[in-house]
């Protein structure tokens, strides 16, 4: 099927929201709760029922910021909210012990990582799948709108048979807002390229094989790594590469922050603004090449941020209800991204191919 730019119009750029919402129960007020979670649900229309946090003067301050009716003084009394559905805005080490307290049953957003990894993502989808909890993941870029639109435009088939993905990131991340990073001892893939990981699976699918190489910066020593190359192994075919650097301290001029995607039939570039100028960001773009026209861009309802971080609570809301067939960030799938994380790190520690002083290799 071909598509021209007056068709552009009308690819899927919002996820339907929930007919009936449920009352959400913020477990965690950080920062990302305030920049993203709240902006988006009040966007949606989607209530919140209160907040709790171990900081109670942190909960306390969100509550206020945002007037939420309510903060919980203990766990135990937000998990006893009824018929909620809990947000966890937990830091990735704190998700497993809060997963096994949430009643049986229950519906709830756990946010990325699904742990540290791919063993704590195990013990979390085994108590997800003992407790029948509804779980999803926050995976939210594959909810932005330039993403819903291109993954709708590859449905339709508009690019036709998909062999190219090539994503590419330089810009210039101000890491000293998050302290805590200091102490991971894995960063970069774990925590920011897994974004992407999980929105290339949605796309193209499991890997065969992987390589990569994630490495730190002079100026940020202090990371366990802040720059990854990395190659996706999907056949002979498809070529599909990673190349995020988080310290071009050279201008505006030739950051970069987008995914191309090239298929038989046509072609999508689209620009993560977040990235440039973080946390201010830039807006998002997204252009197509359609069979044998010019580029066209399509004009976007919003931006990643905060935009798509109702897209997964309305998906996890309209599957509790019945309402969508698939819970598109499940735990079970989230687990496969956490897996292809594993294996990047694991391809980081083997290294590569190494050369003799002659050049051949060894």
């Amino acid at each position: 099927m071909k598509a021209g730019a007056r068709e552009l119009g009308a690819l899927r750029q919002r996820w339907a929201a929930p007919t009936r919402p449920r009352p959400i129960v913020l477990i965690g007020a950080g920062g990302i709760v305030n920049d993203a979670h709240l902006p988006a649900y009040r966007m949606g229309g989607l209530p919140v029922a209160g907040c709790f946090d171990l900081d109670p003067a942190r909960a306390r301050q969100l509550a206020q910021v945002w007037a939420l009716p309510r903060v919980f003084a203990t766990l135990a009394e937000a998990l006893a909210t009824p018929d909620a559905v809990f947000d966890l805005a937990l830091p990735p080490a704190a998700v497993h012990s809060v997963v096994e307290r949430l009643p049986d049953g229950a519906a709830a957003l756990i946010q990325k990582p699904l742990g540290v990894d791919l063993a704590d993502a195990t013990r979390i989808r085994d108590a997800v799948r003992r407790k029948r909890l509804i779980a999803a993941v926050n995976f939210q870029l594959r909810f932005s709108p330039q993403m819903l639109a291109l993954r709708d435009a590859c449905e339709r088939g508009w690019l036709g048979r998909l062999v190219e993905l090539d994503l590419h990131v330089n810009c210039r991340m101000p890491w000293e807002l998050w302290p805590f990073l200091a102490s991971l001892e894995r960063m970069e893939i774990a925590l920011h390229s897994i974004h992407y990981l999980d929105l290339i699976r949605s796309l193209l699918g499991e890997p065969r094989r992987v390589y990569a190489r994630t490495v730190k910066h002079p100026n940020a020593a202090h990371l366990a790594s802040s720059r990854t190359s990395a190659i996706l192994d999907y056949g002979d075919e498809v070529r599909c590469s990673l190349s995020v650097n988080h310290h071009h301290m050279h201008g505006p001029k030739h950051q970069l922050s987008q995914v191309r995607v090239e298929g038989l039939e046509g072609a999508a570039v689209a620009v993560m603004g977040v990235n440039l100028d973080y946390p201010r960001g830039r807006p998002d773009a997204l252009e197509f090449a359609l069979a044998s026209e010019e580029w066209n861009e399509l004009k976007l309802v919003g931006n990643w941020f905060p935009d798509a971080f109702l897209g997964t609570m309305s998906n996890l809301q309209r599957f509790a209800a019945g309402e969508d067939a698939l819970l598109h960030t499940s735990v079970e799938d989230a687990w496969r991204t956490m897996a292809l994380v594993e294996a990047l790190y694991e391809s980081d520690r083997n290294g590569g191919t190494a050369l003799e002083s002659d050049g051949v290799a060894s």
